[in-house]
């Protein structure tokens, strides 16, 4: 994004919607980005990413994967993925590094939260390395609370939880 284009960004025209067959490109592309970024564990395969049919839109609508576009071109991404009979997990929140610090992640957040609330979800995990202190402060601010800190790979990950039992009123 130029500086120009950036100063013409306006939150309003970001659209969320569920992810398309078209948007396969463009989601290997922002996953891809974090692998050169350092951002995958060495074991992250990717496979959710390669069949994202099969692992988020083939279990009676209790999973879903999203994408943010901005005029027509897909800026950001986020899954959620049923772990348990009542819980689940946010998966691959991502926004192009371009369009990053804009509210991308916040309305991406606000769709997962969402939706996982609507299934009747109780807890919703997620891990993010300690590296990502941004992704970190805006997991903070929806509310996730920090659980643990694991090593994988030799690197420090965060394990979060935000339980949607507590108080609906206070939820996103």
């Amino acid at each position: 994004m130029t500086d120009e284009t950036a100063s013409k960004f306006d939150i309003d025209r970001v659209e969320i919607a569920l992810a398309e067959e078209c948007d396969l490109p463009a989601i290997r592309a922002l996953y891809d980005q974090s692998a050169l970024e350092g951002q995958l564990r060495e074991n992250d395969t990717g496979a959710d990413i390669e069949n994202l049919r099969d692992a988020y839109f083939t279990d009676e609508d209790e999973s879903g994967f999203w994408v943010a576009r901005y005029d027509g071109e897909v800026v950001g991404m986020i899954g959620v993925q049923k772990t348990g009979e009542n819980a689940a997990e946010i998966r691959r929140l991502r926004v192009h590094e371009d369009y990053r610090r804009r509210g991308i992640g916040s309305r991406l957040i606000e769709q997962a939260v969402t939706f996982c609330q609507h299934q009747g979800y109780l807890k919703v995990v997620l891990d993010v390395r300690v590296e990502r202190e941004p992704a970190i402060k805006l997991f903070e601010k929806f509310g996730f609370i920090h659980a643990r800190t694991r090593e994988i790979d030799s690197r420090k990950m965060l394990d979060f939880y935000f339980d949607l039992y507590r108080d609906p009123g206070n939820n996103v």
